[in-house]
């Protein structure tokens, strides 16, 4: 762990704005200023104690106060955040007024997906606003299940950030290999491009970014390539300054180090950690 911690500090400073609320929306409104969408997305989960999730429900009301009637910002919320699984009427409570209140300011709303075994209470959540243009909901494509929830979801009007996913499960329910996952990626990704009209595809993978490029020549669709701040900003740019609708994924907040520990743990994305580290990111 202590290793960890050292290599953490180095990389947090590069991936993370800050503790505050106000170090997000301001490299929030530094990103607007060179036209990329910013999720921001404020650090913490598998919260246990409702005053945690009391807070962070007063974090993102601070947030959408903030930024309320700008363009090109969206939150992400993890459901583990504030409520889910242990108190599922506060999470819906508090995901109805965050919803809601985006809703006036024109703030997009992102569930985001955690580990499988809060996958269904996710969906459940998600699905208390999906007929809501200002929602969204994060879908893995290392999870075998998750091909046939984008087919439900999109059937009720869903609309999607696809991601490949980086938690640690069993082989029976999860893609272990890394081309399985990638395969399963482009296969939803197929599907989103046929039927339907907004979504995100989060990935660094410049092959599957290229990929959802060229598929686009042909639906024309509204869709987003997103990125995690910090590991290929300098990439969200140069896609976006040749036309591509790009977004760039920030979290902020005091659980920094957690954040970054996860990040150098996964090392699917090893490789891209260390690059980022060693190539400059900022734009």
């Amino acid at each position: 762990m202590a290793d960890y911690r050292h290599l953490a500090k180095l990389f947090a400073g590069r991936w993370i704005p800050g503790p505050k609320v106000e170090d997000g929306m301001r490299f929030a409104n530094y990103l607007n200023g060179k036209g990329i969408t910013t999720i921001l997305n404020y650090l913490g989960e598998g919260f246990k104690e409702t005053k945690d999730m009391d807070h962070t429900f007063e974090v993102y009301d601070e947030i959408l106060k903030g930024l309320r009637n700008s363009i090109n910002y969206q939150i992400s919320i993890k459901p583990t955040q504030i409520g889910i699984p242990d108190y599922p009427e506060l999470a819906a409570s508090y995901y109805d007024k965050l919803v809601e209140e985006a809703g006036r300011y024109g703030i997009f709303v992102w569930v985001d997906m955690e580990e499988s075994n809060t996958v269904d209470a996710t969906i459940d959540l998600y699905l208390r606003k999906i007929d809501r243009p200002n929602t969204g909901l994060c879908i893995q494509s290392y999870l075998k299940r998750s091909f046939d929830d984008v087919k439900n979801l999109v059937e009720k009007g869903g609309r999607i950030r696809l991601v490949k996913g980086a938690y640690n499960e069993a082989e029976s329910i999860a893609y272990k290999e890394r081309s399985e996952t990638t395969k399963n990626f482009s296969k939803i990704m197929d599907y989103l491009f046929e039927h339907e009209n907004y979504f995100m595809v989060a990935t660094h993978d410049l092959n599957l970014v290229n990929e959802a490029i060229e598929k686009n020549r042909k639906y024309n669709r509204n869709f987003h390539i997103a990125m995690l701040n910090g590991i290929r900003n300098k990439e969200v740019q140069r896609l976006g300054l040749h036309g591509a609708r790009v977004a760039l994924y920030v979290p902020f907040g005091e659980a920094w180090m957690s954040y970054a520990v996860r990040r150098l743990k996964e090392t699917s994305n090893l490789r891209l950690v260390m690059r980022s580290l060693l190539q400059s990111q900022k734009i």
